[in-house]
């Protein structure tokens, strides 16, 4: 198992409402920088052979079709709010593709709310009648656990969303931590090192359960990547003005950013 030659691709980095929002006439919503555009929060990361998908987002659909998703050979769920896992049913089209279930991970309490949200997918299925369900095959961890996912070596570190813990990922030089507002001692620690950062930054104003610009700015200082990308961003932040205001190293997501590692 190799972290050899990895590609992340954003495939979204906005909130839950997504950006523009439906009706608002903010600036931000009616601006035509393609980059304040923001899908539910998701990314890919490929490898020369496989794509791992972390979180299938409610735009999951609309965002395979336009960054060219063709494939998902795992998945990989921070948590299970609406906006990270109603995608899961459009990842039967991946099925198609590769022709097997899909595996896909997350903590006990993560699996257990996609059981209950999807309950048709994972419940006899002897009487239905519909077209083909997603295959999926899922796959309990604990905060630290190192997976095996693909051909690809993944640390698992705990985040607090709020009172609600939420799972963030590292491989190799790369790291993703959406959804946060706190981050315990021993996870600082996974990340020690870490080269290439996507943090949550929700707004410039305080929030209860997300990162504040100015708190992102503080604990991507701490952890010291090379470059870092805040994401799971409002209607509130412009890409371009924000961008102007944030020091060096650091610097807002957009939808289709690619990360290159070799």
């Amino acid at each position: 198992m190799t972290n050899d030659t990895l590609t992340v691709q954003v495939l979204g980095c906005g909130t839950s409402t997504g950006v523009p929002i439906p009706g608002c006439k903010c600036a931000v919503c009616q601006s035509e920088d393609p980059r304040n555009t923001r899908l539910r929060a998701s990314i890919v990361v490929r490898t020369r052979e496989h794509a791992v998908l972390i979180d299938a987002a409610t735009d999951l659909r609309q965002q395979a079709l336009t960054h060219g998703l063709t494939r998902v050979d795992a998945v990989l769920y921070t948590h299970a709010h609406a906006d990270h896992i109603l995608g899961t049913d459009d990842l039967r089209a991946f099925n198609f593709v590769t022709g097997k279930p899909i595996p896909c991970y997350g903590t006990a309490a993560t699996l257990a709310a996609i059981r209950r949200t999807f309950h048709y997918i994972f419940e006899d299925q002897s009487h239905y009648e519909g077209g083909m369900l997603p295959q999926l095959s899922l796959h309990e961890f604990e905060f630290g656990q190192e997976l095996c996912v693909a051909d690809l070596s993944v640390n698992t570190f705990k985040l607090m969303h709020g009172s609600m813990p939420v799972a963030g990922f590292r491989l190799g030089d790369f790291a993703y931590a959406t959804d946060c507002n706190f981050i315990p001692e021993e996870s600082f620690e996974a990340l020690n090192g870490v080269r290439y950062l996507i943090l949550d930054g929700l707004r410039e104003r305080p929030h209860g359960t997300h990162f504040s610009i100015e708190q992102a700015i503080t604990v991507a200082q701490r952890i010291g990547a090379e470059r870092t990308w805040l994401t799971h961003m409002t209607h509130e932040l412009d890409y371009a003005e924000t961008n102007r205001q944030l020091p060096d190293r650091i610097e807002l997501a957009y939808d289709g950013l690619e990360i290159v590692m070799t």
